[in-house]
């Protein structure tokens, strides 16, 4: 070991010290930098793939522990901080101006609670500092606005040079657009596919989106117009597909899985909503009213990852119904715990794949 301490003697006992998901060197993959030494105190700045990285305190604590092994350390100081990466562009898609990554949360079919996963999905990682938009693609029955407490906020529409500009509405750390700011609660939306394909074109390229760290799509449930619009025109850097565990929406989840696989859109996994039933007055009891273990064995057999299990809770639905996400109204809670989770493995997958592909 290197008696003299200083930059070089600190990078090169860091440079064991892997990234746990991508398994390559903190030091190969640029992410300690700004490393400084005042007498016994080193200190440097750990650049993450993701603010929602699953593993930033091991991360962490790896580094620390290998730094204090150095003579004359005592103290370690680490700044942390992100960077996350941008899903590679593709030929024959068009990519949205300041959006790094694009994720789909979609479902084979409706009920299975796919928007109630993808608002949570969108304010837990922003409650990790990135910076999330939610375009809310359910054209025929959008929720988002609802879910969000934006039900009642009007759309900006401004001129430009290349034509009108929607500004997103903003709440909970999130900004989204939604056809529901387009029409009112109780208008239907009856139309053909060019009517739906081009309003799906202009929420992804005339809305100003901003510099943000990833998009997440509340895609409409099944495999139709709205989907193949979606992922022809933009380079997804994945796609989560929402069921439950009751036998019939597994069945409709594998179809929706498959058409993404067809398109090659990245399938990041699989989410298990209502897993089982807690009730408020008992906490310590499980019930499992649509079956069990149906999300473990789909993803088993078509070799996805199971993010997570989302239990059936009431307040997930007064969240809902009020505006405020489960995640930010009550953090403690068993939903919000394993959609904040979820939140985090989707981040660190996008991350991986954006990676790997550089």
């Amino acid at each position: 070991m290197n008696d003299v301490l200083d930059t070089q003697s600190v990078l090169s006992v860091l440079r064991p010290v892997q990234d746990p998901e991508l398994r390559k060197s903190l030091v190969e993959l640029n992410m300690i930098r700004n490393v400084k030494i005042d007498g016994s105190l080193v200190s440097f700045t750990l650049v993450l793939t993701t603010p929602a990285c699953p593993l930033r305190e091991f991360i962490v604590e790896d580094c620390q522990r290998a730094v204090k092994k150095l003579p004359g350390v005592t103290d370690v100081a680490v700044e942390v901080t992100a960077e996350t990466p941008k899903q590679k562009d593709l030929p024959d898609r068009t990519g949205i101006k300041g959006v790094k990554n694009i994720v789909a949360i979609s479902s084979g079919k409706g009920g299975v609670g796919k928007s109630t996963v993808a608002v949570n999905v969108a304010v837990a990682l922003a409650q990790t500092g990135a910076k999330v938009d939610l375009l809310d693609a359910d054209i025929y029955g959008p929720n988002d606005p609802t879910m969000l407490g934006l039900s009642d906020t009007p759309l900006i529409v401004r001129p430009s040079e290349n034509g009108e500009i929607l500004e997103p509405a903003f709440n909970h750390g999130v900004k989204l657009v939604s056809m529901g700011f387009l029409i009112d609660k109780d208008q239907p939306v009856i139309w053909r596919g060019p009517m739906l394909n081009g309003i799906i074109r202009k929420f992804l390229y005339q809305v100003e989106w901003g510099d943000i760290d990833y998009l997440i799509v509340d895609m409409p449930p099944g495999t139709g117009d709205a989907q193949l619009t979606l992922t022809q025109a933009v380079p997804m850097a994945g796609a989560v597909i929402v069921t439950t565990p009751q036998t019939v929406a597994l069945l409709d989840s594998r179809k929706g899985l498959r058409m993404f696989q067809q398109l090659n859109v990245p399938v990041l996994g699989i989410v298990e909503n209502m897993s089982y039933f807690i009730p408020p007055d008992m906490p310590e009891k499980q019930y499992d009213i649509f079956g069990s273990g149906g999300g473990s064995k789909t993803a088993q057999e078509l070799d996805v990852p199971l993010l997570g299990c989302v239990p059936l809770e009431i307040s997930t639905r007064v969240g809902g119904d009020n505006g405020v996400p489960i995640v930010a109204a009550d953090p403690d809670s068993a939903s919000a715990k394993a959609l904040r989770s979820i939140a985090l493995a989707i981040a660190g997958k996008v991350s991986v794949a954006a990676l790997s592909c550089s």
